[in-house]
């Protein structure tokens, strides 16, 4: 497959054997979470018992929606949590993980933050923007940095809580613009053992952007109380055209919806516009584009591997999320990078990414971004902000082939 990409697309010298020795690392590796995964998503919808009349949306206020009440409850199946709260009215996962906090953390208390410093927007409208959530929330907020092996300390997050009254946990499962890694489910089960061993009464939200599908459990399995996150990542299956989620426990889902909408409406607004079939039909196909995210980020984590350059996860090891970190080195390769991307992407390849100013970032960023739905980081994309360590992040991959072709054509720019 290989040589016949590198063949019909002009990749040949040093970068075509880096391709295909690339391609010896990866071409036999198995994905046995994704078999679990699937099979979990065909018993919620098995058990779900999704009828025909079920895909029928509505307008206005959305009372009664069939489509939504089926889709909210396939998540909830999936997730083993008591309730689900999926709306095309939050826009994004920052705007989920927002909600949640605005709903779930108390006035006077803290938000102790246990995964290290937030990706940058999210800090930024926790508590250093004007009129913060902090601010406007009323609550402290404090961070604890990960073990310098990736993992949570649990010893700092003790001595931390002992000073807390009342307040919540956060915690950031991706890496985000970090150069830590992002954290498995098995990291965070033993964190929250060891959490609710000393307070049982804080509520665990997780932000579970770009984690969804790829382990064979979802935090709410193992812990968490709530969990946020966007429907054009993974769990849109590329089809969903907008939204977020919280799901986890019943009473903190009921707080985000009366934050969402107004107090006493609970979760009965909410039009799903005719897209309900779209969210549906994209959690069933979503398996398996999870899986070609992480056999596309397989290749390329390989193929800069063999370029010379560090790359995380290694290819071949044991993934929680769909973003592949490169360290790049400089800034001109961050940027040689994006443009050989964006030059094969569906939509948009004869546009130029250059790096711009984004609400949130302290410095520019340069993005990639062809997708038929606009910021859905499940099909094939890559950002990154230009400081050090220049480290570049590549995401998704809807079809496992293209995605080897997005890699070749981002090693080509940087090599020419």
């Amino acid at each position: 497959m290989i040589v016949e990409l590198c063949e019909r697309f002009g990749f040949t010298g040093a970068l075509a054997h880096a391709a295909e020795r690339a391609w010896q690392r990866v071409e036999t590796l198995d994905y046995p979470a994704q078999r679990a995964v699937t099979m979990n998503v065909l018993e919620a919808f098995l058990e779900e018992g999704i009828g025909q009349s079920d895909l029928a949306g509505s307008s206005g206020y959305g009372y009664d929606d069939a489509a939504r009440a089926a889709y909210e409850s396939l998540l909830r199946r999936l997730f083993g949590a008591e309730r689900a709260l999926a709306r095309l009215t939050i826009a994004s996962g920052t705007h989920a993980i927002a909600l949640a906090l605005r709903a779930c953390v108390p006035r006077g208390g803290t938000l102790l933050t246990i995964s290290g410093r937030p990706y940058d927007t999210l800090r930024n409208a926790i508590c250093d923007a004007p009129d913060s959530l902090a601010d406007l929330g009323g609550f402290a907020y404090r961070e604890i940095a990960l073990r310098p092996d990736g993992t949570i300390d649990s010893d700092a997050v003790e001595r931390e809580m002992h000073s807390i009254e009342r307040g919540a946990i956060f915690v950031q499962r991706s890496r985000g613009y970090a150069t830590r890694p992002s954290l498995p489910i098995a990291e965070l089960e033993r964190a929250f053992a060891s959490l609710r061993a000393l307070r049982g009464d804080l509520p665990i939200l997780v932000d579970n952007c770009y984690g969804e599908l790829v382990e064979e459990r979802e935090p709410t399995h193992v812990g968490a109380d709530l969990v946020m996150g966007s429907l054009i990542k993974n769990l849109g299956g590329a089809l969903a055209p907008t939204g977020g989620y919280c799901i986890g426990r019943s009473d903190l889902v009921e707080r985000v919806a009366a934050t969402l909408y107004a107090p006493g409406l609970s979760d009965a607004l909410g039009p799903t516009l005719g897209f309900g079939k779209a969210f549906i039909q994209g959690l069933f196909q979503a398996p398996s584009i999870v899986e070609a995210s992480l056999r596309t980020l397989d290749f390329a984590a390989a193929l800069f591997s063999e370029l010379g350059y560090r790359v995380d996860p290694a290819p071949g090891a044991r993934r929680t999320d769909i973003v592949q970190a490169i360290a790049l080195g400089n800034r001109e390769r961050v940027l040689q990078f994006a443009r050989g991307l964006q030059s094969v992407l569906p939509i948009d390849a004869r546009f130029r990414p250059e790096p711009g100013a984004v609400p949130g970032y302290r410095d520019p960023v340069v993005m990639s971004g062809g997708a038929f739905i606009s910021g859905a980081t499940i099909e094939l994309s890559c950002d990154a902000p230009l400081r050090e360590p220049y480290e570049l992040y590549l995401q998704g991959g809807v079809n496992a082939i293209h995605g080897y072709l997005g890699a070749l054509a981002a090693a080509r720019a940087i090599l020419e």
